[in-house]
């Protein structure tokens, strides 16, 4: 292995080519690869989504990888987001042994954690509770800009049309945004600010996607969530329903952890943090009532 391979292979990494990567190393017979080329791969095939491809790389360098943090904090992203929690709490509390207070590995151990808690918690019902129509004065909320109509605003969605949407995006909006966009589809809130839990700092959005295709930043529109995740690679976790003033920053719906006809969280996801998702809301309907000016 060279080191010029090695360089361009860090190149590709900062540049997020992943797929770069992979198609190099790959041409390499597999015999031939070290611990290092696989751990390039496996990393690759994570930030492509491709979670069970990585964690079969890296389970083939498991002895090797025993005691670098890195090989533990890596595999337990693949294990994450395959929402194999309890072996992911395991791999990011060997990591946190071998190099402690790395300030990523706490924030996934963080995550981990509440997710255990919220399914321990999660008692069964026979039928769900309907969620209540989020009461907005929607002369205050909004700002009916004519920039706002123009981008965001469209028609209230008939239920053929939210029907349609879900199909093409392949997950079940809340009730809670549909209820929402029923009374306005799409728009830019006064109140642009949310709080990052535990900082005391902010992220802000520049408007929030309405249900339709019809306009710029509609669900289904030129700018909506399909084209901002494939354009932006964005991890495949759920829904953008909001954009923000950086054009590396996104709002998303995450449907993770209850699956994609689930409740989805909300988080925040900054692509120039390394793809850094920060949950900021249990729901959309929290994320909406917590949006300040």
């Amino acid at each position: 292995m060279s080191d010029e391979l090695l360089a361009k292979l860090d190149e590709w990494h900062e540049e997020d080519e992943f797929q770069e990567i992979v198609d190099a190393i790959t041409e390499i017979p597999e015999e031939e690869r070290d611990y290092v080329l696989t751990s390039h791969l496996g990393r690759a095939l994570n930030n492509l989504g491709q979670y069970e491809e990585a964690l079969e790389q890296y389970l083939s360098i498991e002895e090797e990888g025993e005691g670098d943090p890195l090989w533990h904090y890596r595999i337990g992203v693949s294990y994450y987001y395959l929402k194999r929690y309890e072996e992911a709490l395991k791999a990011f509390a060997i990591a946190d042994q071998l190099e402690p207070d790395d300030e990523d590995t706490l924030e996934f151990l963080g995550w981990i954690k509440r997710k255990l808690a919220k399914k321990a918690a999660k008692k069964p019902v026979n039928k769900p509770a309907k969620k209540p129509v989020i009461a907005l004065d929607t002369t205050n909320f909004w700002d009916d800009s004519e920039y706002a109509f123009s981008e965001y605003i469209s028609d209230p969605p008939s239920d053929a049309l939210i029907t349609s949407v879900q199909e093409e995006l392949v997950f079940k909006l809340p009730a809670s945004y549909v209820d929402m966009m029923k009374l306005h589809n799409g728009g830019i809130p006064h109140n642009n600010r949310y709080p990052i839990p535990g900082t005391g700092e902010f992220i802000t959005i520049s408007g929030i996607h309405g249900i339709g295709r019809d306009k710029n930043k509609s669900l289904c529109g030129a700018s909506g969530s399909r084209t901002v995740i494939e354009n932006g690679r964005y991890p495949e976790v759920g829904v953008v329903i909001c954009d923000c003033p950086s054009e590396n920053e996104v709002v998303m719906l995450d449907y993770r952890e209850f699956g994609n006809d689930g409740e989805p969280e909300v988080i925040h996801v900054d692509r120039d943090n390394k793809y850094k998702i920060t949950r900021l809301a249990d729901n959309f309907e929290t994320f909406i009532s917590g949006l300040v000016k």
